[in-house]
């Protein structure tokens, strides 16, 4: 246990925080989860809108710094490219 006050400031800090990134880790997740049953599913409306829901509170998880910028990128464009993929052209 911390003994000088700015430690204990700073483990409360550490407590609130890594609640708060656990909270949005797990919103960012469960969005994931969303997007990839509804591939799973074969549905194809699902799927977008899922997405569309999806890519804003990745973002917001990186710009929070629970996650880093690039590795928000990369589920986007992968997540992107998997609904892209299911949908025919044209």
């Amino acid at each position: 246990m911390a003994n000088h006050k700015s430690a204990m400031k700073r483990d409360r800090q550490s407590k609130v925080r890594r609640l708060r990134n656990r909270i949005m880790k797990s919103r960012m997740k469960s969005a994931v989860r969303k997007v990839e049953e509804a591939l799973l599913a074969g549905a194809e409306d699902q799927a977008q809108e899922a997405l569309k829901t999806a890519v804003p509170i990745i973002q917001k998880t990186a710009s929070k710094g629970t996650v880093h910028s690039k590795t928000a990128s990369r589920k986007i464009s992968r997540l992107t490219k998997r609904v892209n993929r299911m949908l025919p052209l044209g």
